[in-house]
């Protein structure tokens, strides 16, 4: 609960910081002398950059079991569904996080966790990743997602992609208000935005979006090598997590959904938009540090 406070309260604060920078630079005079109200830009800007990213969050969990069709084991079942559970318990305890919920999901190699409160979160695994891997490398996986959740690492990204939402929102629009403002200076019945103001929103959100996903994204890859790291630290020595990467370095890892992505052991297209790192520099940060 104190991330989630933290994350609206720091939300909250670069709006503040926005409209005293505006202020400053005297944007906001310009903007109200073309009709255009900071007040109203700012709470804007917060609502739909901020409030998007905020609920996400908040139904991470229920979407993730939906999308990935997983399978929660409130009962073990079978011998391999008990050791699953009860290593995700022993990993959670010596994390000290609240028990997770676990599952199972249909398809190929892959892992995840998600969820908005360290104490009621959610660790799944493929069943691609069970047949493929030994059991001391499925271990290291769990213990790299239940790192994910002990580092509260779905809450800091949340709080980042809503950062990004936010600047990406109003920085959007003032500038396309300038432009709008500046191909209409000379037309005297200037009552509002024009055609040229939603045309630059429309590409800027684009552009400035593509730009801000490539920000969320370094900052995950900066996520994955610390869970790999607490993954070590979980098991007490690096070389299954090494052992564990060396092998998914040999598969084609399975798709998740965009909103757990981030949090899988594998995933992510292209350098600058992955939300992973090469398999290769993720075990050599584990086998230097």
């Amino acid at each position: 609960m104190k991330r989630i406070l933290l994350l609206v309260l720091t939300n909250v604060l670069v709006v503040v910081v926005l409209g005293i920078v505006a202020s400053l630079l005297g944007v906001n005079r310009y903007l109200t002398s073309n009709g255009l109200d900071l007040g109203l830009l700012l709470g804007y800007a917060l609502v739909i950059g901020f409030g998007g990213a905020f609920i996400s969050l908040l139904i991470s969990k229920p979407m993730a079991k939906w999308s990935s069709g997983v399978q929660v084991i409130a009962q073990p079942q079978t011998a391999d569904e008990a050791w699953i559970v009860e290593t995700v318990r022993k990993f959670a305890d010596k994390a000290g996080i609240g028990m997770p919920e676990v599952g199972i999901f249909e398809g190929e190699p892959n892992a995840f966790a998600t969820g908005a409160f360290k104490d009621s979160a959610l660790v799944a695994v493929s069943t691609g990743l069970l047949a493929g891997m030994t059991r001391e490398e499925v271990e290291a996986v769990i213990g790299h997602e239940v790192a994910h959740i002990a580092n509260g690492d779905m809450v800091t990204m949340t709080l980042i992609q809503g950062v990004m939402n936010t600047f990406v929102v109003f920085l959007s629009r003032v500038i396309a208000y300038a432009v709008d403002s500046f191909l209409r200076k000379n037309d005297e019945q200037n009552s509002g935005p024009g055609m040229a103001y939603y045309i630059t929103t429309i590409a800027l959100d684009i552009v400035l979006g593509f730009a801000a996903a490539m920000v969320v994204a370094w900052f995950s890859r900066q996520r994955e090598f610390r869970a790999d790291a607490g993954a070590a630290q979980l098991m007490g020595r690096k070389q299954p997590m090494v052992n564990a990467l060396a092998r998914l370095g040999g598969m084609t890892p399975g798709e998740l959904p965009k909103s757990v992505a981030a949090f899988g052991i594998a995933g992510g297209i292209g350098q600058l938009f992955s939300t992973h790192p090469p398999i290769e520099a993720r075990i050599a940060a584990l086998q230097n540090a």
